[in-house]
């Protein structure tokens, strides 16, 4: 146990370290956590991790999905449905039967097995490409399509999965009966995954307490996800569509205190999950070359080659089609939507990582059949969706931002955001201009001072005078400038506040108090700051 804790110890410093390193390199950490767990896999005396597939699949993807969820806009989601259903139901398909053909035909695996191996690589990652794509400062549409993919495309890769499955242990598939099936579990686990979100929304309204509604929220996920899983579905629409409806309906029901110290719990647990998890994968490069031992290295490296070009290609020959067709084919497609340009397109098709549900989902194949004899081509379906993931991540994640650089995409993406924060400032100042109208109706009946209602209007004053005027002009860098010199007004008075503890002229339980409020108000700076991306 102690071991165990002490290995424990060493991958939460090597997260760290290898997230400082990455932040200068200006590197996604996801592709260098992954370089490092390699690296420990081979130190001498490191002892073997092995990565259960129980792991990743019950207990780290349901928070995974279901946190992308509630951070996900509804009415973005709903918006860009098509592209996101085309990508993370037909792209997942049309990819997992190119690797079956490819696979069958050029090195000569059965259908069934291709169709699995298929399966398995055929889904980005939730993660890696996100994190990698955000740095970038690419438009918002593209970030939540992929955003949007990266939620449900598991679930169509872990339905295809059990089918290819089951159709190797008991050689027999039926396609209508399996499409039927997938209809059923996709409409079960929507209706499923809202009534979750609606019980938890309820329960925690009810609790009303800020570390018992963040412990509802733990579980909120978990419920979702196994309770589908177990009855025989994928478990991930479910959470996805539980968090959607979080999204769209917790904020005027989740209380401020609850909102605050929820952000941070979840921004830890996401980030400590996600270093960890890549640190594993790369942990299982050591046990996954001992098993391919019996076959020879050309044998292998040409089938990783293969794969790992198949399912890159697969979404460029996907993504093209799925764009513009509906827009050539749909008169009411065209006057709802701006025509995307080749550039976003490509960069869409560019983004295919592929992480750790393809690696859990290899892993968790079994041994043997049901007749005894070894499972076919096991260890060689491990080690090519090792190779996907790490020709993927590591491949195309340092390629994209020089992709991006050179079709301009960013410039794109800084001329949006200067818009939406300009909507955003509009935004606050009429929000400001409600409040103050409704000062008066708010007053009315109450036995307040005319200094209070002063002070009232002052408070909305001088929020208001916070605000810049627009974000290139004058204006702007002056609020800045006074953002500067708040930070430091702020500085002083910790400062203060430090010496009049030591001076035994306050307690404790007083400084944090005021602590608590400079800290509200520094987060608050932080929060109004544009940032080009």
């Amino acid at each position: 146990m102690e071991a165990k804790f002490q290995i424990f110890l060493i991958l939460l410093a090597v997260l760290a370290a290898t997230a400082l390193l990455a932040r200068r390199l200006h590197v996604a950490p996801a592709i260098l956590w992954l370089l490092a767990g390699i690296v420990l896999a081979f130190i001498p005396g490191m002892p073997a991790i092995e990565l259960p597939p129980d792991l990743i699949l019950l207990l780290v993807l349901p928070p995974l999905i279901y946190s992308a969820s509630v951070a996900m806009s509804w009415r973005e989601f709903r918006f860009n449905l098509r592209a996101i259903g085309l990508l993370a139901i037909g792209c997942v398909i049309f990819t997992a039967c190119a690797v079956a053909v490819a696979t069958h035909y050029l090195l000569g695996l059965p259908w069934a097995v291709g169709f699995l191996l298929g399966a398995i690589v055929a889904p980005p990652d939730v993660v890696a490409p996100l994190a990698i794509a955000r740095k970038l400062g690419l438009p918002r549409r593209i970030l939540v399509v992929l955003e949007g993919e990266g939620l449900a495309n598991d679930a169509t890769a872990l339905i295809l999965y059990r089918f290819a499955l089951a159709a190797i242990m008991t050689g027999m598939f039926s396609l209508p009966k399996a499409s039927g099936s997938f209809v059923a579990i996709l409409a079960g686990e929507i209706a499923f995954g809202i009534a979750i979100g609606w019980l938890s929304l309820r329960a925690r309204r009810y609790a009303r307490d800020p570390q018992i509604e963040i412990t509802l929220s733990l579980l909120t996920p978990y419920i979702a996800y196994w309770i589908p899983e177990h009855l025989g579905g994928s478990g991930v629409i479910a959470t996805v569509a539980c968090g959607l409806y979080i999204s769209w309906n917790g904020p005027l029901l989740i209380p401020a205190a609850t909102r605050l110290q929820g952000i941070f719990f979840w921004d830890l647990i996401i980030y400590l999950i996600e270093g960890l998890l890549f640190l594993l994968i790369g942990f299982q490069m050591r046990a996954i070359l001992e098993r391919s031992e019996e076959f020879a290295f050309d044998d292998i490296a040409v089938a990783t080659l293969l794969v790992a070009a198949i399912v890159v290609l697969a979404r460029f020959l996907w993504v093209y089609p799925a764009t513009y067709l509906p827009r050539l084919m749909s008169k009411r497609i065209r006057a709802r939507e701006r025509r995307p340009s080749w550039r976003a397109v490509f960069v869409v098709g560019f983004t295919g990582v592929r992480g750790a549900v393809s690696l859990a989902t290899a892993l968790a194949l079994p041994f043997t059949l049901p007749d005894g004899s070894g499972f076919p081509e096991r260890d060689l379906i491990l080690f090519v969706a090792f190779g996907v993931i790490l020709i993927t991540l590591v491949g195309l994640g340092l390629t994209l931002p020089a992709v991006v650089t050179a079709l301009g995409i960013g410039r794109d993406g800084r001329s949006e955001h200067i818009a939406e924060h300009e909507a955003e400032i509009t935004a606050r100042r009429a929000a400001l201009a409600a409040a103050l109208q409704s000062l008066d109706a708010l007053t009315d009946g109450r036995e307040l001072s005319a200094e209070v209602v002063k002070l009232l209007r002052a408070r909305h004053d001088i929020r208001a005078h916070q605000l810049p005027a627009s974000l290139d002009d004058k204006a702007y860098a002056a609020t800045a400038n006074a953002r500067a010199l708040v930070r430091e007004l702020i500085a002083a008075e910790r400062q203060f506040i430090h010496a009049q503890l030591r001076a035994g002229k306050i307690t404790d339980e007083a400084r944090r108090r005021i602590e608590r409020d400079l800290d509200l108000e520094e987060a608050s700076l932080a929060n109004r700051e544009f940032r080009s991306g």
